[in-house]
This record gives C-alpha cells, structure tokens and sequence, in this order.
C-alpha cells in the first residue's frame, strides 16, 4: 500500500461530526487508541476509535485518557473537548500544532478593520434570514432588525404550539423556576455551542474574535451559532413545550437534528464563505496544504524555502565561498580556531543553492 499524502488525509467536512464518551478509559495500544471499560468482576471491553475520521472527540465526566492517546489524536488533527454531561458544556480544546492559520489569518483582517467586521455582520444577518440589507446599514439597525425576526418567530411558534405568551428567559439562578421551552431552547444552544465551538477549533479559528459579540472567549461561538437557532434550536425547544424532561429531550432532539441537517460541514462551509468571501476556489482541507509560508507587506503569502537573494549578490557569495575556502585550509595548516566558520561564520559548501542551481 502506498505512503498516505496530504491529499489524502480526511477533510474536516467528510469526518464524523463528533464523538462523546464518559465513563470509559481511552488508552493507546499496539493496534489503536480504544475506549476501554472494566465490570466489577474484572472483564474488559474494548472499543477502537476511528481516530483519523474524527473531527472532534468530547471527554465527558468519569473519562481519562492517557498522554499516547491524547498525542495519536494530535497527531490526526482531532480537535479534543473536555465537556460536561451529554457534551452540553465546553471546559477547554486541544488542537494540533500541525493545523493550518489559514483561516485564522483571514479571520483576523477581517474582525481588524470595522469596515470589514461590519460587512461580515451584514452577511451573517443575510444567512440567518435570506433578507440583503444595504451596505450602508450600521450594526445598531441591524441589531434592531435581527430582534424583530427573532420575536416574530417566537410569536409564530408560540401560536403554533398554542403555548400563549412567549418570553425568552434564561436565569442560571433560578433554573428550575424557568418553563420547557426556556430549558429546553437553553440545554439546545448549549449543545449547540459545543459543536460550533468544535468546529471552529478544527478550522484553527479564534473563539473570542467575534463580529457581533464581543468580550467573551465565546463570542465568534456566539456569532455562529444565531445562525442555525431559527432552524433548529428554537423550533427543537418550541416543540417539547409540554415535555417532562425538556433539557434531556432537547440534547437528544439536537443530536437527530445533528445527523439530519449535517451540521458541522455546514458550519465549516458558512464560516469559510464568511471569512474569505473574495476567495473563489476556496481550498478543501485536505485537499491542498501549504505547509509554512512567508509573509509579504506587498504580495502577501510567498513560499518559503526559496532563497530569495538577488542573482548578483549570490554570485558574489560564491566568490567568497572560494576565497573562505582558501582561506580554511591555511587556518587549519596554521593551526588556528575556525569556531566561527564551523558554526555559521562562514559558508558551508554543502549547502545548495537554488538560484545558481535552478530550483
């Protein structure tokens, strides 16, 4: 079988979109990493992951993991999420050091300039509700705008439903005091939460470089998940209005709602088109990956391991190559340190050139 390539690796888009596990043991052994469980009578059962395959793996309560496991997925690029319960909470990520900044670099000119930030603003208004808005519209009207849909879909569901008057309420001190649809719409966003912010953690974007919120780690999180509540969340929340256990419905509900709207290639391709609008042959991950660039005032990205020196004065590095050379062999007949030359003080003849060789 031939050497995997790049190419070949899985795209964030085709992987699995998450994998949730709590009480278990996830070690490394010779075949793989697996899910380990032991009963009180000592038999052991195993269960290998698809690690190559995973976008995401979610590490709920009663879960260890040992330090080969954890580098096999860093080594696969699997985004690892320390949750709470049912995944519904996110404590902290690892990533891979190998992940692309391409889409964090086009995140940051984009959140850096208010001109830019306000456009791309203007275009998650226009995926959540298909209404353009004119380029001169500021955030304060679109805010405006953005309630009003918002409270006209509450009022219609809540018709629908026949549940009366709707208020949004969400009081984390006075939990149990909220009605089914306030928990069932929060238990909802907050999973919702945790595969945005998964997603985004396998992009290598920014979690806190939001364009609509502001000062929380979560805000890009926030940002991205209004875009899906209308279709999903708040109509999942709306429908277990007369539920017995609204939180624990909704978490299940979300994860049908997961596997029937394909939800984190969706994300992926939402957050790449809002990034890099002007980019029309967007890379698929996976498919095409720089590894390290140079950054350019001018052009931009060049590549790097290209020797960039002008023609002229390589040739005349050349020049003193020979004469360094020379001068080498009478230091060492003569006895004396050449220290410096043996370590970057002079210039090795080993290395190639590229220009002068044509590479």
């Amino acid at each position: 079988m031939a050497a995997p390539t790049l190419a070949m690796l899985p795209r964030v888009g085709d992987s699995l979109s998450f994998l949730y596990a709590d009480v278990v043991r996830i070690v490394q052994d010779d075949t793989g990493v697996c899910a380990e469980t032991t009963t009180a009578e000592g038999e052991t059962t195993r269960v290998y992951l698809p690690t190559a395959a995973l976008s995401c793996v979610l590490l709920g309560p009663g879960t260890s993991i040992t330090q080969p496991a954890l580098a096999t997925f860093a080594r696969h690029g699997t985004t690892v999420v320390c949750s709470g319960s049912g995944g519904v909470r996110c404590y902290s990520t690892t990533t891979s050091d190998a992940l692309t900044t391409r889409w964090l670099e086009h995140q940051v000119h984009q959140w850096c300039d208010p001109q830019r930030r306000l456009e791309v603003a203007r275009q998650m208004y226009l995926k959540r509700f298909d209404t353009p808005v004119p380029a001169s519209t500021p955030l304060n009207k679109l805010r405006g705008l953005e309630g009003q849909r918002v409270k006209a879909l509450y009022r219609l569901l809540a018709q629908q439903h026949r549940i009366g008057r709707f208020r949004r309420n969400y009081d984390p001190a006075a939990w149990d005091d909220q009605d089914p649809v306030n928990l069932a719409l929060s238990s909802a966003n907050t999973c919702l939460y945790g595969i945005v912010h998964a997603a985004l953690a396998a992009l290598g974007c920014s979690p806190a470089l939001g364009f609509v919120h502001q000062g929380k780690q979560h805000a890009f999180v926030y940002d991205i998940a209004d875009l899906y509540k209308a279709e999903i969340t708040i109509p999942l929340a709306f429908a277990l209005h007369d539920a017995s256990h609204p939180e624990a419905m909704a978490r299940r509900g979300f994860r049908e709602g997961l596997r029937l709207y394909k939800l984190l290639p969706r994300i992926v391709t939402d957050v790449q088109s809002l990034l890099a609008p002007d980019d029309a042959h967007a890379i698929p991950d996976g498919q095409e990956v720089e590894l390290v660039n140079l950054w350019d005032p001018d052009v931009g990205s060049v590549p790097a391991g290209v020797n960039y020196a002008p023609v002229a004065a390589t040739s005349s590095l050349t020049s003193s190559h020979s004469q360094e050379t020379t001068t080498g062999t009478e230091s060492s007949d003569t006895g004396r340190d050449s220290t410096a030359d043996r370590h970057g003080g002079g210039v090795r003849s080993d290395v190639r050139d590229p220009v002068t060789e044509g590479g």
